[in-house]
């Protein structure tokens, strides 16, 4: 199988730390990317590449920026926890102007879910890639929400996606709770290329967490795209060992910090979720 795709792979949120470890692995493949980002590119664009500045909302740009492109790599709008008004433009809107021009040029997305669309999940309860979803904030229930536009636009339009539930995607663990959910930038872009270059992919969810034996996540359709973590949080352990907050609830739940941000309950909910 070749390792450069065969037409161009556009890449939103291109200016974020994550977009910009991506441009440079997958710019280093040889592959042609087309950039994209609300705020200017920091680096050196690669020869290899191209930047527009572009908002998610502005639908018509996003179609003239995906037009002959094989793959859009979403990692565009707000991506951490923020009013909902802040959300809804470019999470939604914008997500909706991702999809339709994939369904236009006959492209996949690759849509940057996150761990926060099922936050709520305590953390002693190991999840398979079907679980329900149990966003933990309006960040998260954007992610939910992306994750079935992607699915709808599969069973209605044959749209091929893959939606990675990024766990904490950072040089290096900075807590007890990465030991879990950490992913590493080596892995991500590896995930990204396997998704890309895949044969075939129909709408699927992936954890986005490297290779840590501490994790949440069980099963997911890694196997599908020939996908498998190279790094792991492990050797992270002993410098991470109580590295935790002092909230219960932020303990609690997979979601961490972000559960707690607005949080009015006076006790915590019951175990079950929907009590008789």
């Amino acid at each position: 199988m070749t390792s450069i795709p065969p037409k161009p792979v556009l890449l939103t949120g291109a200016s974020g730390n994550l977009g910009r470890h991506l441009t440079k692995a997958l710019s280093a493949l040889g592959w042609t990317l087309r950039l994209t980002d609300i705020a200017a590119f920091p680096d050196p664009v690669p020869h290899n590449a191209t930047f527009t500045k572009a908002d998610l909302n502005d639908g018509l740009t996003i179609l003239k920026l995906a037009e002959g492109c094989g793959m859009i790599l979403h990692f565009g709008g707000v991506s951490t926890e923020h009013p909902f008004e802040d959300v809804l433009g470019p999470n939604i809107r914008g997500l909706y102007h991702i999809y339709e021009a994939a369904r236009r040029e006959g492209a996949r997305v690759l849509f940057a879910s996150s761990n926060h669309a099922i936050g709520f999940h305590e953390r002693d309860t190991p999840l398979d890639d079907d679980c329900q979803f149990m966003p933990d904030g309006y960040y998260g229930l954007s992610k939910a929400y992306g994750e079935l536009m992607g699915r709808m636009y599969w069973f209605k339009h044959g749209v091929e996606n893959i939606n990675v539930r990024i766990g904490s995607s950072f040089p290096e663990p900075i807590d007890a709770r990465m030991l879990s959910t950490w992913l590493s930038f080596d892995d991500l872009a590896r995930l990204c290329a396997r998704a890309t270059l895949a044969e075939k992919t129909g709408s699927c969810v992936i954890w986005g967490a490297s290779a840590n034996t501490r994790t949440y996540w069980r099963r997911d359709a890694r196997d599908a795209i020939g996908w498998a973590p190279e790094d792991s949080a492990d050797p992270f352990a002993a410098q991470m060992a109580g590295r935790i907050s002092t909230n219960p609830i932020q303990e609690r739940y997979q979601g961490g910090g972000y559960t707690v941000i607005d949080y009015t309950r006076t006790a915590p909910p019951p175990a079950k979720l929907f009590p008789r």
